[in-house]
């Protein structure tokens, strides 16, 4: 069974998916981080877009042929593509490690967007407000280790700056 959607339906799904992003984006930027409002609207927006295009797809090949198309097999890609691009964001130097929030905070964001682009606009909204604690409104439960030199176990290397 195609899910019908109309043109319309689809530029306020991108909407939508663009302000959830945003809200992401815009407590990243605020933190002074890599990625910022801009980055994770696009992705959110992006990832929308690639969902949407695949229920369209979805609705010709029913009302061309009258076969089913699955509409996961474009957003698969999509959590295959966007794990590249996270990753590229995380950094190792020694033993300490950037990026890897912005990276989950994108993989995430496209999360997001797909599940807008859906129509799944609660469940969107719920994962907006869930992020944005995490990044934001939780950061003092974080727990972090002194920054001095650190013991290291005989079969242990360790790269001092």
């Amino acid at each position: 069974m195609a899910i019908y959607l109309t043109e319309w339906d689809a530029a306020v799904r991108l909407l939508i998916a663009v302000i959830l992003g945003g809200l992401i984006g815009f407590e990243r930027e605020r933190a002074a981080k890599p990625a910022g409002l801009r980055t994770y609207a696009l992705v959110a927006e992006g990832a929308a877009l690639f969902m949407i295009c695949s229920l369209l797809i979805g609705n010709l090949v029913a009302s061309t042929t009258g076969d089913i198309y699955d509409p996961s097999r474009i957003a698969s890609t999509v959590v295959q593509g966007i794990g590249f691009l996270a990753a590229g964001v995380v950094f190792a130097s020694g033993r300490q490690i950037r990026g890897l929030t912005t990276g989950a905070g994108l993989w995430v964001t496209a999360g997001i967007g797909l599940t807008v682009g859906a129509g799944f606009y609660i469940v969107a909204a719920v994962a907006t407000i869930l992020a944005l604690v995490l990044l934001h409104a939780i950061k003092w439960l974080e727990v972090r280790p002194p920054h001095g030199p650190r013991e290291s176990s005989p079969d242990q290397e360790i790269d001092e700056p």
